[in-house]
């Protein structure tokens, strides 16, 4: 029978806004002070989000249990898919001394850990948020900061304090093609009014990056890098974005950040070296550098440029489309699909909630990531039997990831279709002429439940416009907030704290890496709307919105 979802279960805004919190609480309350395993954490929030759900929201308990089996059939697929093909990957070419050859030549182009970060955190890692997204570049730059020398923790927080600036364009603007199909926007509004927003959180990222890893005197030593790495991202971006549109956005802008750091890193060396954490010195001399033959250098670096080729390519949309059409199977879950209703004030008209598990086998990411690792290794010269056996040590190596992985999806699923998302939303939604800054806290907040700023803006996206338009805001300028805000929220979702926990081998250390982001994800989250404030209310910010 369908089921409509009730925002004020318990007749009290306050009680029922606590009852779609607890999740929510016991999961990052789990992780970060009783310091619980990722998998007990997870499992335990999600035991409180099935019993908010039936209990206090009244949803059946079948339909409860259909959500949570198909939130967690998509934290195996995709994201877990991801996280296993990445740490394959990386296995096969520690395996083969390949990664130590990389390390090297990466240390020809700087031997200095700060800006080591900044070229593959922030750069790097942008590129491949910007070509495939889904934890993706936290998976893939924390494997290779910690091949690096980098602490366990460090490898980890960094790369998801990094992993901020192109998430509001996703997988080739992936999050703004949602946002306009739920709120019916223009697309190149929303692209435009996000480039408004974003570029000058791209400045600060690397400054707050580098600072938030060896502190500010330090970070001050490296100021032109960062200024190279800011400046060469946020230009683009918001170029792109305004006069193109959200596709190429984050990619276009990593790349060229990319090119023009490791140019200025050939020219430019910092007086004094931070050789590693906490130590400094004298640069080394190029001669005194590991020095490996051009073929050698090639053959290291090989894995991950056919890494990036194949990630990109699953990207394009014409190459994903013609991989659905040969691989994709939808699965409508029975007893679930269309019996969910979401109705006013959180949408326009009621609407009923699909309930389709879509294995696109061939399209996913991780299956692209897949395919570059098998190449990469027949290149390296692994047998199909050698890899075989490393494939099966991977699966050995992440089972706990992948439980977690989805337990936190099967929580994120259950919190939407049961409403818990909605009533939190509603309560930022009543903060009156302070909605713009609460509006973009709402958006971290959307990210930090799903793990997805694409999810967050088809959660809450029609919500913001509808706020808007009774307060008297721009509906281009609060559905745009919802993204601009939930790049904030990315590095304390569960999931991409377990990425990078999985992707660095310290699995059981996840609550210290959200202890660790935690307060740089509320400042800059609080930043970005504080900045949506002022383009709502004063001049000349105001010039910035999208008209």
């Amino acid at each position: 029978m369908p089921w409509r979802q009730v925002y004020d279960p318990l007749g009290s805004v306050l009680l029922s806004t606590l009852a779609a919190a607890l999740p929510i609480v016991l999961l990052l309350g789990g992780l970060a002070v009783l310091r619980l395993r990722a998998h007990v954490a997870a499992l335990l929030g999600l035991a409180a989000a099935l019993a908010a759900a039936v209990i206090a929201f009244g949803m059946p308990a079948g339909l409860a249990g259909r959500t949570a089996l198909l939130g967690a059939a998509y934290g195996l697929f995709p994201i877990g898919w991801i996280i296993v093909n990445v740490i394959f990957l990386y296995d096969l070419t520690c395996e083969k001394g390949a990664f130590k050859i990389m390390q090297d030549s990466l240390t020809g182009v700087t031997a200095d850990r700060r800006l080591q970060l900044l070229l593959i955190a922030f750069s790097f890692g942008a590129f491949f948020e910007g070509a495939a997204g889904f934890g993706t570049p936290v998976a893939v730059t924390a494997a290779i900061l910690i091949g690096l020398g980098f602490a366990p923790l460090a490898a980890s927080g960094l790369s998801l304090i990094a992993n901020t600036a192109p998430v509001a364009f996703g997988a080739l603007g992936t999050p703004i093609v949602a946002l306009a199909g739920v709120t019916g926007l223009d697309i190149r509004q929303l692209s435009a009014m996000v480039g408004r927003q974003l570029p000058f959180f791209s400045l600060i990222i690397p400054f707050w990056l580098v600072w938030a890893f060896c502190g500010f005197k330090k970070m001050k030593e490296v100021w032109p890098a960062l200024v190279v790495a800011g400046v060469s991202f946020a230009v683009p971006q918001f170029l792109i974005s305004n006069f193109h549109g959200p596709w190429l956005a984050g990619v276009g802008a990593a790349v060229v950040s990319m090119a023009a750091l490791v140019l200025f890193l050939l020219k430019w060396k910092p007086k004094t070296v931070l050789a590693s954490e906490g130590s400094t010195g004298e640069a080394a001399a190029p001669e005194a550098l590991p020095r490996h033959r051009a073929g050698d250098l090639l053959r290291a670096w090989l894995p991950w440029i056919v890494l990036s080729v194949f990630v990109f390519l699953w990207g394009i949309p014409q190459v994903k489309a013609f991989l659905d059409g040969l691989s994709v199977v939808r699965f409508h879950v029975p007893g679930l699909d269309g019996l969910v209703y979401r109705v006013p004030p959180v949408v326009a008209t009621e609407t009923a909630e699909a309930a389709v598990f879509t294995f696109n086998w061939l399209s996913f990411t991780g299956t692209s990531i897949f395919a570059a690792a098998v190449v990469s290794g027949l290149l390296m010269g692994f047998s199909p039997r050698r890899l075989a056996r490393a494939y099966g040590r991977t699966l050995k190596r992440v089972r706990f990831s992948l439980l977690t992985v989805a337990a936190m999806l099967s929580l994120g699923y259950v919190t939407r279709y049961a409403g818990l998302d909605a009533t939190l939303g509603l309560a930022f939604a009543r903060t009156g002429v302070l909605y713009p800054f609460f509006g973009t806290m709402l958006g971290w907040l959307g990210v930090a439940l799903t793990g997805s700023d694409t999810s967050s803006n088809v959660l809450f996206g029609s919500l913001q416009k509808i706020s808007a338009g009774q307060l008297g805001l721009s509906p281009v300028l609060m559905a745009s907030a919802n993204s601009s805000g939930g790049v904030m929220g990315k590095m304390i979702d569960a999931q991409s704290i377990v990425v990078a926990s999985t992707a660095t081998r310290w699995y059981g250390h996840e609550g210290e890496i959200l202890r660790y982001v935690f307060l740089h994800s509320l400042v800059l989250a609080a930043l970005m709307g504080l900045f949506v404030l002022l383009q709502a209310y004063v001049f000349p910010f105001t010039q910035l919105v999208v008209k």
